[in-house]
């Protein structure tokens, strides 16, 4: 995935009330940033930290730019949740996606379960469809290749609704994967923050054990654009 506009390089000055950021530019000029990720950012946030917005293409919205990279531990971290979706679909078409290679049909925000969407659904010709849940994942904790990416970054009642809703979709005859996709490129390993949610963690490992499957891949993050890399080891509650 390319950004449409070359991106704009700034400082953080803050992340306040969810969506909204201060960047002070290389002008000294401080600008109001869409901040596209509803999440606690824990470890994503730091003042002071380099970052890059985009520009709107569309001369009617309200604030002019969108954080979309910080950097962290000298790597850099795509931090909107706007992209996961698109990445993971682009990634299964052209089979870098091993595990959901094969399917002759993507359909994106179908419905299914109790009033929800899955973000994307696979089928071809005889076989079960599969329910492909996208989860993004910005979290590390310390620097270094050995600490783990981890997910979620806070409570999320809404993930382990998710986690219930691919259960019911295994007990169909369905196939169901979660997708976790690292937008940063300095990890190897993948784990649950099981003491940031414990709920999710337990319901992760009820759902693995009802048939559910878990993937995860790193991504190459650059101003010019971000990429799909590698799959990452999974380090789960069993």
């Amino acid at each position: 995935m390319k950004f449409e506009q070359p991106l704009i390089e700034g400082v953080l000055v803050n992340r306040y009330k969810r969506f909204f950021a201060d960047v002070q530019l290389p002008n000294g000029d401080i600008i109001t940033a869409h901040c596209a990720n509803s999440g606690s950012m824990l470890s994503v946030k730091d003042v002071g930290a380099r970052v890059w917005v985009s520009p709107a293409t569309n001369p009617e919205r309200k604030l002019r730019y969108t954080w979309e990279i910080i950097e962290i531990y000298g790597g850099l971290v795509g931090i909107n949740t706007g992209h996961p979706n698109r990445l993971v679909a682009d990634a299964i078409a052209v089979g870098k996606i091993v595990e959901l290679a094969g399917y002759e049909s993507l359909k994106r925000e179908q419905k299914y379960g109790k009033n929800s969407r899955i973000d994307i659904l696979l089928e071809s010709p005889g076989k079960p469809p599969c329910y492909v849940e996208v989860k993004n994942v910005t979290l590390k904790r310390a620097a270094g290749p050995d600490a783990p990416a981890e997910f979620p970054d806070s409570v999320t009642e809404r993930g382990a609704k998710h986690l219930i809703e691919m259960t019911e979709m295994v007990k169909t005859g369905a196939r169901a994967v979660m997708v976790y996709l690292v937008q940063r490129g300095d990890c190897t390993l993948f784990t649950v923050a099981a003491d940031l949610d414990p709920t999710y963690a337990r319901g992760l490992k009820t759902a693995m054990a009802a048939g559910v499957e878990a993937v995860c891949y790193s991504c190459e993050v650059s101003p010019g654009g971000i990429t799909i890399a590698m799959a990452l080891t999974l380090d789960l509650p069993t």
